[in-house]
């Protein structure tokens, strides 16, 4: 049995990974944390949860969480994870950190987040955790660095495609849509109900943190730099992503062969369902579950690739894959805590 610590317990992914967990049979949470929230228990701030977990909130100790725990889980804002991993590290803990701290190099974050980055020894410690795609690394890792739940959507969409020469890795554009929770729980002018209801809008337009992040895994498959167009729109909405793609198909490269490649990259991985010809997804059709599901077009009056992937924001797009990788690095069964079907409608 595996003992746990949620640290950001409060936060909307923290709250994500307790309902994952609470039917996951090899783990057992055994300390909440969370500054804001200290004192409280956490099902007097989430009222859902009574009867359920009856644990106080405590203040994030590293030396009492090393005391109870073997895995921590960090669901906290970018910028704060400095200040916990390297002692969580010392003491021989399993980390999987929710927040952006140890996606991209120190450079990269400090430009693109606006905060001061780790220090280096910890991000290049860190492995990315883009589970369909990195087991091996992830297996053997003591930090894992779970991936932003657009980069998510995006490169289980892209990879197969950059890594097969399927397309031109110039052309890619990529516009992509979320539900408000991926802001978090904090109050934001942005996010209140009288400015998203009955509103859609693009926001941080060509600037978005998650750009370099995403062109970073594509070059990486791609063996060159890969740069792409990222518009992030926000829909109201309070769960999903439906992130779809646009590129140039290479030489060669029928829908059929398209379908095939999908397929057989994916065959196997429990959590990416391929839609047959003519078939797309819905963000409705994986609420609530650790699923992506693609659809994917050939235009042939034009030679572009329309491929779509929906996710939920909060499981598969953060809490769900952090529990994945859970499994993966435990030896676990991957599905673990994991097999729920989708909430439809």
């Amino acid at each position: 049995m595996i003992r746990a610590a949620v640290v950001g317990a409060s936060g909307y992914t923290g709250v994500e990974l307790l309902r994952l967990l609470h039917r996951h049979p090899e783990v057992d949470i055994v300390c909440l944390t969370g500054d804001s929230s200290a004192g409280k228990r956490i099902q007097d701030i989430y009222p859902h949860l009574q009867g359920i977990y009856n644990q106080p909130v405590e203040n994030t100790d590293p030396d009492l969480i090393a005391e109870r725990a073997d895995f921590v889980f960090i669901a906290l804002p970018s910028g704060h994870t400095g200040s916990i991993v390297p002692n969580l590290l010392k003491k021989g803990l399993r980390v999987i950190d929710l927040g952006g701290d140890l996606r991209l190099p120190g450079d990269m974050y400090s430009k693109w987040y606006k905060k001061t980055p780790v220090p280096e020894p910890i991000q290049k410690q860190a492995v990315y955790g883009l589970s369909e795609w990195y087991r091996t690394e992830i297996e053997k890792a003591q930090l894992i660095a779970n991936p932003g739940c657009y980069p998510t959507a995006t490169l289980l969409a892209l990879l197969p495609l950059v890594e097969a020469g399927a397309i031109e890795p110039d052309s890619i554009i990529v516009d992509a849509k979320s539900g408000v929770s991926g802001a978090g729980r904090a109050a934001a002018l942005g996010s209140v109900f009288s400015e998203v209801n009955e509103n859609f809008k693009a926001y941080k337009v060509n600037h978005h943190q998650h750009t370099p992040e995403i062109e970073q895994q594509l070059s990486k498959a791609a063996g060159k730099k890969v740069v792409m167009t990222f518009t992030p729109h926000l829909v109201p909405m309070t769960r999903g992503i439906l992130a779809t793609c646009y590129a140039r198909v290479s030489a060669g490269w029928t829908q059929s062969r398209l379908f095939d490649l999908y397929h057989s990259t994916y065959e196997g991985k429990p959590f990416v369902r391929i839609r047959p010809v003519g078939n797309y997804p819905q963000t409705k059709e994986v609420t609530g579950s650790n699923r992506c599901d693609i659809g994917l077009s050939l235009d042939d009056r034009t030679g572009r690739l329309t491929v779509l992937s929906v996710i939920d924001n909060l499981v598969k797009g953060a809490s769900g894959q952090a529990v994945q990788n859970l499994n993966i690095m435990a030896g676990f069964e991957e599905t673990a805590g994991l097999d729920e079907v989708p909430l439809y409608p």
